[in-house]
């Protein structure tokens, strides 16, 4: 009788990780890290490949170097954003708070700041995908939400498909958005730091530090999206000297 020692995880269930920078270092050492811990890896070496590997593999995120030759980070940022909510992590330059933040706008998930600990962005990446894959978000208490779906106004937010609906149509919303949408619409009325949010949603440790405005970015994102009218909003509210909390409206 023969044994099956392989144990190894089929290709076809591993999720895909799409690195796009143009240094060629950078490049073999996250393929390496990443395809250590389990992820299967595409590389690109500039934004042009970067967009044409994206549509060919379809993977579940992408890591993109902001600073790229021929179409750079932000322009494959705008192009997967066109048709896709696949999470983006932006790898970005330690004094450029401008290139974070402008990513952020443009769709981007999180962002790494260069030079950066291999170990960092493996966590980023994992905490990021935990988060957008998710089908259910566990509560600050430990409690799990049930799955359902929350009307207020004219918005319907689907917590078992992670979808948001005005009416019939259809709100397109990025994994990470709808985790921050969900945190605030379980916990109405309940004002949440930055800080908070970054630990709950991010996955950020609290002695973590990071430019709090990656919250700002996402939260005004959100209210392009859901608010009538975005510079007043009455869903998503700013809890002055706290942060953000969410007023649910008949």
């Amino acid at each position: 009788m023969t044994t099956n020692t392989d144990i190894t995880e089929p290709t076809e269930s591993r999720q895909k990780v799409l690195v796009a920078d143009d240094e060629a270092s950078i490049r073999r050492i996250l393929e390496t890290r990443l395809k250590m811990i389990g992820y299967d890896v595409i590389t690109a070496a500039d934004g042009e490949e970067a967009i044409a590997q994206f549509n060919k593999h379809n993977p579940e995120l992408v890591i993109l170097d902001v600073m790229m030759p021929k179409t750079d980070g932000y322009g494959v940022t705008r192009e997967i954003r066109r048709n896709s909510d696949v999470p983006i992590i932006i790898l970005t330059a330690l004094g450029d708070v401008s290139e974070r933040i402008t990513g952020l706008e443009l769709g981007a998930d999180d962002y790494v700041i260069k030079p950066f600990s291999p170990k960092e962005l493996e966590a980023r990446v994992k905490a990021v995908l935990r988060r957008t894959s998710s089908r259910e978000i566990t509560a600050p208490t430990g409690g799990k939400v049930a799955k359902n779906v929350i009307t207020t106004g004219q918005i319907k937010i689907d917590t078992a498909r992670r979808q948001v609906f005005r009416k019939n149509e259809r709100i397109r919303l990025t994994g990470m958005e709808f985790s921050l949408l969900e945190l605030l619409v379980n916990n109405s009325g309940q004002a949440y730091s930055r800080n908070e949010i970054l630990q709950h949603v991010w996955a950020y440790p609290p002695d973590h530090r990071i430019d709090t405005r990656v919250v700002d970015v996402h939260i005004s994102r959100l209210r392009s999206k859901l608010e009538q009218d975005p510079t007043n909003p009455e869903l998503i509210l700013t809890a002055r000297g706290i942060g953000y909390m969410f007023q649910r409206i008949s």
